[in-house]
């Protein structure tokens, strides 16, 4: 699709009747370092942070302006389980059929452990960063953006209003869409974004050539949830089975760690080489964490300060 029919399509609506169509279906059914090319925002020491950001059109080349990843993080006898889920590419996945047969068990305390151990989800964009008072070097910088349900339910919110006064965006397009404006704020002792908002509609800029520019520079999206981000069936499978105890003599115990709903906007994708690290982790020498809002957003925190000892 070129520039231009990107731009008919935003006139004719067609864009926005496609990621609504996308979002239904979806309902119904590294490196040594931090990745430079993601984007996240900052909290200062008062617990507050903010920031203007504007999601963007799909990428050249692919239909959707976003992807989304199925994950687990958990943690049992053996350590951590820090992977990412098959399901994403719409396979079996152990964790899924582990989960599945103790929730058919009927014992309560089985239907806990699901609890803890099952799957988040996250969503991938590409973002232009308006304004980042936090670091206002990356403002008119393309990133690209992990976030979660929260912040999805409001894209979503603003595709389709509750009440009949609200005109409905397309919050990824150039020229009807709207700066989306990011509040922080500390709830629990974990981030929360409920305060943030889309702006009113408006061109992300009015020269034409100054968009295309910008689209030239957005991130591919496939790549992130294609086939070689994900572990075999059965190395996951080994991994479960020795993080849940079942090759280790270790005595089972139900892990208490948090729910992974809380897990959904933190810090960004963990580095291959850290994910191993914390899977390597005896639970002995790893303090859980819990509690939290279900839709918190800096739910990797904890991870985060394991890196910085």
């Amino acid at each position: 699709m070129s520039f231009a029919d990107l731009k008919k399509q935003s006139t004719l609506g067609s864009l926005t009747d496609k990621l609504v169509k996308q979002v239904e279906k979806l309902n119904s059914g590294g490196g040594s370092g931090v990745d430079d090319r993601f984007w996240k925002p900052e909290m200062d020491k008062s617990g507050v942070g903010s920031a203007v950001i504007r999601f963007l059109p799909a990428p050249k080349g692919e239909d959707l302006p976003w992807v989304q990843m199925f994950s687990h993080a958990f943690q049992g006898p053996g350590g951590w389980y820090i992977e990412n889920s098959l399901t994403t590419l719409g396979q079996k996945d152990p964790v899924s059929e582990y989960n599945r047969t103790l929730w058919n068990s009927g014992n309560e305390k089985d239907k806990e452990t699901v609890r803890r151990q099952k799957r988040k989800l996250s969503y991938y964009a590409n973002i232009y960063v308006v304004r980042d008072p936090a670091h206002p070097e990356n403002e008119g910088r393309v990133f690209l953006f992990k976030f979660g349900k929260k912040i999805f339910d409001k894209i979503l919110n603003a595709m389709q209003p509750e009440f009949e006064d609200e005109t409905p965006i397309n919050p990824f397009d150039f020229w009807t869409g709207a700066n989306f404006k990011l509040k922080l704020v500390k709830k629990d002792g974990y981030w929360n974004y409920d305060k943030s908002e889309f702006a009113a509609s408006k061109p992300l800029m009015e020269d034409d050539d100054a968009l295309e520019a910008i689209w030239e520079k957005q991130h591919l999206l496939q790549p992130l949830v294609a086939a070689d981000q994900f572990k075999s069936y059965q190395d996951l499978e080994k991994r479960l089975k020795y993080v849940i105890g079942q090759k280790q003599s270790a005595r089972r115990e139900d892990p208490e760690v948090m729910d992974e709903e809380t897990l959904e906007e933190r810090s960004p994708e963990l580095p291959d080489n850290l994910r191993d690290q914390l899977n390597s982790l005896s639970s002995s020498r790893v303090e859980s964490s819990s509690g939290g809002d279900e839709d918190d957003d800096d739910a990797m925190s904890y991870f985060q300060r394991l890196v910085d000892m």
